[in-house]
């Protein structure tokens, strides 16, 4: 396992793409067989709720975070390799956590999983700053506008404060015959630039039909890029579109209902994510509210 496994995947801005690339990134290195966990640790304005199938008594970070339940209660199968550690929504539970906890989370996860993407809430605030330090490197995601890339830097700031480390930057939503020069962003940010991801159509289809975008289009531009940066992260290959039938198979199928999967899955009681629900947690992502 490579030294850097566990990622948090940051912007000062919402609606640039942070969540659809945390999950894409994940998705990625689960189809290369790597086991991945992704945990929503924006506490106070959770993405990653639809991301799985949760009913009214489903455990979530929050009552990890409370004292009310342990990880394994918290831990989502979503398909093969790789599983979602979701927040809650509602402002009771929220009040009741302790945002420290996530130092054990983050350590428990790492030990577990190969990889390990944490998405972070935008804004300035403790749990938003606590994850850019717990995590091996940051990631930060901009669109080229210049208000988003004005608030990454003050993400770039928080990082510093918090003792973290910056890997580089993810420059999404990008035009071909645009005169915006990426490379300069970066250095203007003082990081390396990471990737560039496309302005794509698909992106958006994707999210309604509920599957991850590098499954939904493997061949198109932004999905191509997404599976590059996962394979320059890991240092790995990432099987091509022609490799993933079977996983484009797995994740437009029905899944099995939650109690009925939590008792067949013997792998430490993860539980089966419906797979429908993925388009609405990113849709409310991706509209601004990361």
């Amino acid at each position: 396992m490579s030294h850097e496994t566990v990622y948090a995947i940051a912007s000062g801005k919402g609606g640039v793409g942070k969540t659809t690339t945390t999950v894409n990134l994940g998705t990625a290195l689960a189809q290369a067989g790597e086991r991945v966990a992704i945990v929503d640790t924006d506490l106070g304005m959770a993405n990653l709720a639809g991301f799985v199938s949760l009913t009214p008594d489903s455990m979530t970070l929050h009552d990890v975070l409370s004292g009310a339940a342990s990880i394994d209660d918290a831990i989502y199968s979503v398909t093969e390799n790789i599983v979602a550690v979701p927040s809650g929504t509602s402002l009771d539970e929220y009040a009741d956590t302790s945002p420290e906890g996530l130092r054990e989370v983050v350590s428990e996860l790492r030990d577990r999983f190969d990889y390990v993407f944490l998405d972070v809430g935008a804004g300035v605030n403790h749990e938003t700053v606590l994850p850019l330090g717990l995590a091996d490197s940051v990631i930060l995601v901009s669109t080229p506008e210049p208000a988003a890339v004005h608030d990454s830097k003050k993400t770039l700031e928080l990082t510093e404060r918090a003792g973290g480390t910056v890997a580089g930057l993810v420059v999404t939503r990008t035009l071909p015959d645009s005169d915006i020069s990426h490379e300069e962003i970066a250095t203007r940010l003082e990081t390396d630039l990471l990737a560039t991801i496309p302005e794509d159509a698909a992106a958006r289809e994707s999210v309604y039909a509920g599957t991850p975008l590098i499954v939904y289009e493997p061949n198109g531009p932004a999905a191509t890029a997404y599976r590059q940066l996962a394979a320059d992260l890991a240092g790995i290959d990432i099987p091509d579109s022609s490799e993933t039938d079977e996983e484009v198979s797995e994740l437009s199928g029905e899944s099995e209902s939650e109690s009925s999967s939590a008792d067949s899955d013997g792998d430490r009681g993860e539980r089966e994510a419906a797979h429908d629900d993925v388009s609405s947690a990113i849709t409310e992502a991706e509209s601004g509210s990361e």
